[in-house]
């Protein structure tokens, strides 16, 4: 202010507005137990040191073999640095002392690099150990879905934001991780847009465009400012787009930023990682009983059934825990209706989580939750149906509104027999008469307060764990999936929902070896391609440099098209016609010529995109198939004189142009 940079000030206090709304993905788990010994291992992991609290906890952590190049202990200034942090409630994080040197840092690569693997035995062990790296900023935490990797990475994010200067939260599914790490543009206030190039005096492929996007991102993290990169749910080491390395994303270890990951795999970069362990019986405990601790012996080994049948899982825990909470229920009685209640027969693939395939208890507690949330509310509950459409979109937080949406589509039905409808009567009693039929807002506080799903830090949105969402989707309601795209083609918003309208799209299209899983009418598909997936195609293109899943996502867009329009070819043989036998059999374009009109144009508008895509990345001979084909089209039904003809036509003479200079600089 004193030199008149306003402008600094300005851009300074719209950055720290954007942290404060949206640097962490959930509130802060007030009610978090247990977890200090992991939360003091991974502490050491990343920083190489201890402090505080944690330090308190240090001997609890395993022993671990000594490194030759690593030193941890506390230097002369250690305790001015300790009060340091005490005191320093500011943005920003403190100085921590490196014990090596950038040198020692090489070589340990160069050691772990030419490490041969030993036989067996003791030395298999050693090995192991060497994976760990200490003071160097990455950290790994694997274990079963429902064990508490979010909730754990989520308390050591707080405990730990002021040492850094922002928490960059990704979500690592295989479809999503590009996407979710490109979005950090925002928080970086970098630019990797098509438009971006640094070599302009050329035109860049389109692996080099998407290349320079990553660079220009990871360029920011390699800075010397302190980020902690938190990856949730880290599905494969390679990327599902392009087969590419997952760690080619990130800065190189040993930097300020820190990498935080959490997965379901073994093993992940070759480092050992942090194995998340069931939480201890008196914490499970702590967990379902809450406030209420004055349960008889009886009921406390009813708490302990229920513990060993869930598997121990710390969200089946906290699910039972919520419903000692809200229903005037004791944990004998709810021990009794989880076993009553009949399980569904569901057929699992090899790709489903097996933790729902081998555990039964959870998905009868699921069904439990379902049939409370429909006493309470009527069959087929706004509540239940929000849960069993969830699983259809992206794995990130669900807007409220639009999850509502897509639930009032799903057709309601009941199977419950009177029996049900009896017990759950009784179990319920004083329970329904404070909820009348419920609003949007009532239903998703119900699911919250059931912990079936957990509040985000985006006002109006909320999150559902992996597993209940497979256990939705193989659950198999009718019209749910075509519900959620219906809901997001009517609704949904790219700068807002751009990670559930790709969900959409890989549900319409497929996408690889995946199925589709939805069929939309001609008319609806000419519609959700006007309104959703062009948009999306060009965003994603020209604001994210995303230029393979662009074009992916244009091409099967045109198969479904071109597969459309074969259909309308086809001759449609009617009852009626067959009285007349004068009458010749008709085909769809010939009964519906306006619905075709409109199908073949957007075909031509589907590939001109395409070609005009192609031009920025060089593949001009691609780009002049796919605009002769829009020219024809055009031709065809619209005319010569057509303004779009003439613009195709336009792009043509552009690209053959191009394609000439090419040809005439390879020949000499």
């Amino acid at each position: 202010m004193k030199l008149g940079r306003r402008s600094v000030l300005e851009q300074l206090t719209k950055w720290r507005d954007m942290v404060d709304k949206e640097e962490f993905p959930f509130p802060r788990n007030e009610n978090f137990i247990g977890r200090k010994k992991e939360l003091s291992e991974l502490e050491f992991i990343l920083f190489g040191d201890i402090t505080g609290e944690s330090e308190r906890d240090y001997f609890e952590l395993k022993a671990r073999s000594k490194r030759k190049n690593l030193t941890v202990g506390w230097s002369k200034s250690s305790l001015a640095e300790e009060r340091h942090r005490a005191s320093g409630s500011r943005k920003g994080k403190e100085p921590v002392i490196w014990k090596e040197s950038e040198k020692e840092i090489e070589m340990q690569s160069f050691e772990r690099q030419h490490y041969q693997r030993p036989k067996g035995g003791q030395n298999s062990r050693r090995k192991r150990s060497k994976k760990t790296v200490y003071g160097k900023g990455v950290a790994c935490v694997t274990g079963d879905s429902g064990i508490g990797k979010t909730e754990l990475l989520l308390e050591f994010a707080y405990r730990f934001h002021q040492r850094y200067k922002m928490v960059l939260w990704i979500g690592g599914e295989s479809q999503y991780i590009r996407q979710n790490y490109l979005n950090l543009r925002s928080f970086l206030e970098v630019d990797v847009g098509v438009g971006n190039s640094i070599d302009k005096s050329r035109i860049n492929g389109f692996e080099e465009q998407e290349e320079a996007a990553i660079s220009r991102v990871r360029k920011e993290l390699m800075r010397n400012i302190p980020f902690l990169v938190v990856i949730d749910n880290l599905e494969s080491e390679k990327d599902w787009w392009d087969q590419k390395l997952v760690m080619d994303l990130l800065p190189r270890f040993g930097g300020e930023t820190h990498i935080l990951i959490s997965t379901r795999l073994p093993c992940v970069m070759n480092l050992e990682p942090l194995k998340l362990s069931y939480l201890s019986g008196v914490e499970a405990m702590s967990l379902m009983q809450g406030s209420i601790n004055d349960y008889p012996i009886a009921e406390i080994d009813a708490l302990r059934i229920i513990e060993e049948k869930a598997g121990r899982l710390t969200l089946a825990l906290a699910i039972v825990g919520s419903m000692l909470s809200e229903l005037p229920i004791n944990p004998s009685r709810l021990l009794d209706t989880i076993n009553r209640m009949p399980s569904r027969d569901i057929l699992w693939s090899d790709r489903e989580v097996h933790l729902l395939r081998k555990n039964t208890f959870l998905l009868q507690l699921f069904e439990v939750c379902f049939s409370i949330f429909d006493h309470a509310d009527g069959p087929g509950s706004l509540a239940m149906r929000m849960v069993l459409v969830s699983g259809w979109f992206a794995p990130a937080a669900i807007p409220i509104s639009l999850l509502s949406l897509a639930a009032h589509k799903v057709p309601k039905k009941h199977n419950g027999t009177q029996f049900w409808r009896k017990l759950l009567h009784s179990l319920t009693c004083g329970f329904s008469s404070s909820y009348s039929k419920r609003s949007e807002v009532e239903a998703s506080s119900m699911l919250l307060r059931f912990n079936l799903a957990r509040s985000s830090t985006k006002e109006g949105y909320i999150h559902f764990n992996e597993l209940i969402k497979v256990y939705a989707r193989k659950r198999g309601v009718t019209g749910a999936a075509n519900a959620m795209v219906q809901a997001v083609a009517s609704r949904g918003s790219l700068p807002l929902h751009s990670e559930h309208v790709w969900a959409a799209c890989f549900l319409l299209f497929g996408f690889g070896n995946n199925p589709k899983v939805v069929e939309l009418r001609v008319s609806e598909l000419l519609c959700l391609v006007k309104q959703v997936i062009l948009p999306l195609a060009i965003w994603t293109f020209v604001t994210f440099s995303r230029c393979g899943a662009a074009l992916e996502l244009l091409r099967v867009c045109t198969d479904a098209l071109e597969a459309a329009d074969q259909a309308f070819l086809t001759p449609v043989e009617k009852w009626l016609d067959k009285s007349l036998c004068w009458k010749p059999i008709q085909t769809n374009a010939q009964l519906n010529p306006y619905l075709w009109e409109e199908l073949a144009l957007s075909r031509a508008t589907v590939l001109e995109i395409r070609a005009k895509l192609m031009l920025r990345g060089g593949q001009f001979d691609i780009g002049d198939d796919l605009i002769r084909k829009a020219i024809f089209i055009r031709t065809s039904i619209c005319g010569e004189d057509h303004p779009d003809t003439i613009a195709a036509r336009e792009t043509l003479s552009k690209l053959t142009r191009l394609l000439a200079n090419v040809e005439t600089h390879t020949s000499s």
